[in-house]
């Protein structure tokens, strides 16, 4: 019997397939990347070494008005290392800039107090001017312009109108825009729910270029260049971090060269072949991504790349927050099957896209052609049922489940952090 850790909430749970039936455990080298370095010295040295860019120091010289963009509550960013860092190298080369941390909620609700405690730390909340970037409120919103896709770009006034605008973030898979970090920050990150929803159409989802790990020809990736660039991104700080959240590299300077370099490093730690099974089991890589539904389809994703068609598809995430998104949650109950679901949004054009569409997208697309069972024992097991999947509290039970629908002999592959890896032919 193999024993699989699985990340799920704030912790771990163990995952035991017979050895009969496992067939593989993808994993991303992240989790096994050792460096004898600590995380500070590790994102000190990229700092003190940017890629195409002058120091941070330098740029902040003679800069009045600098906006630091931050990731909010759903992301595993390390701030409470990351933030200081940044500050000292700001204020070492312009001690009396007037500095603000955007915390760049995109499209999602607005981060908590208490959340930007457990996140940032009493020093910072206490000390440092932070402010919540919301998508739908219009006056702290400018037109920018239009994007390469036609949407229109409209951009949070406090970064347009920033002498120096940064941003931190970090390095993963992303499975629509193939990787999370750099421009990213500004589109979705503070964009309005206009420039989102464009950017997030169900032409630009369905494009084979939208997915994980692909960069080039992706329409989503090109528009969200466009934006950092017409944003004025003038420096980038994103970390590439391991299972247990920390830093296990790190990539500063030219928004474009170093998110590239980041790139590349996390392909060759995270390209993995895929295994097709009869059953796939994954997670969304813990908190605090799998806080809700809504980003659990992320690692969805990663076991879809890996499942037979009409294979069952296992993710653990404790969705403790619910569904994420009532406009996600509201088409599935609206809907009898995940084909009517999809056949609507394909008629959506790209002005009229409706808020959270591209993950009732995705999840249509992977509901399709498989069953989905949601193990979870911290949300209201109807929601996930409502939504077109089957409920499970346990692991071991969901996999009961799997295995009474494609039997006893069924063929098992483990991605036990779905979000972390690159599952390709």
């Amino acid at each position: 019997m193999a024993v699989i850790k699985i990340p799920y909430s704030k912790g771990f749970v163990d995952l035991e397939v017979s050895n009969e039936n496992l067939l593989a455990v993808l994993e991303s080298k992240a989790h096994h990347f050792k460096t004898e370095e600590d995380q500070v010295t590790i994102a000190k040295r990229a700092l003190e070494n940017p890629i195409d860019s002058p120091r941070l120091m330098e740029l902040a010289k003679g800069k009045n008005k600098i906006v630091i963009i931050t990731s909010d509550h759903t992301r595993p960013v390390p701030s409470k290392i990351t933030l200081p860092l940044l500050l000292e190298e700001i204020r070492s080369g312009n001690p009396n800039a007037d500095v603000t941390i955007l915390i760049a909620t995109g499209f999602h609700r607005l981060t908590t107090y208490e959340e930007m405690m457990n996140k940032f730390g009493e020093e910072i909340v206490k000390n440092e001017k932070l402010v919540n970037h919301d998508c739908r409120d219009k006056d702290s919103l400018v037109d920018v312009g239009i994007l390469p896709s036609g949407g229109k770009l409209i951009l949070n006034k406090l970064a347009m109108e920033a002498d120096l605008l940064i941003a931190e973030g970090f390095i993963e898979p992303h499975f629509f825009a193939g990787f999370s970090g750099g421009r990213k920050s500004v589109l979705p990150g503070v964009a309005s729910g206009t420039t989102v929803l464009a950017n997030h159409c169900a032409k630009f989802i369905a494009s084979e270029y939208a997915r994980t790990g692909i960069l080039e020809g992706n329409p989503i990736h090109r528009d969200m260049v466009y934006a950092a660039e017409a944003a004025n991104l003038a420096f980038i700080f994103n970390v590439v971090i391991d299972s247990e959240k920390k830093i296990i590299n790190a990539f500063a300077g030219d928004r474009v060269a170093a998110h590239e370099r980041g790139c590349e490093f996390v392909t060759a730690l995270a390209s993995v072949k895929a295994q097709p099974a009869d059953i796939a089991i994954t997670s969304n890589g813990g908190y605090p991504l799998d806080q809700n539904i809504y980003q659990a389809v992320k690692g969805m994703t990663a076991a879809e790349a890996t499942a037979k068609e009409d294979g069952v598809i296992i993710i653990a995430a404790a969705c403790n927050d619910g569904h994420g998104g009532k406009a996600f949650y509201d088409t599935f109950i609206e809907n009898p099957t995940a084909q009517s679901i999809m056949d609507k949004i394909m008629q959506i054009p790209m002005e009229k896209t409706i808020p959270d569409q591209w993950e009732s997208q995705i999840l249509a697309r992977i509901l399709i052609k498989h069953k989905v069972i949601l193990v979870t024992d911290q949300c209201d097991p109807k929601m996930v049922t409502d939504m077109h999947m089957l409920h499970a509290y346990t692991l071991e039970e969901a996999l009961t489940m799997a295995h009474e629908i494609k039997g006893e002999d069924a063929t098992v592959t483990v991605v036990p952090d779905g979000v972390s890896v690159i599952v390709g032919n």
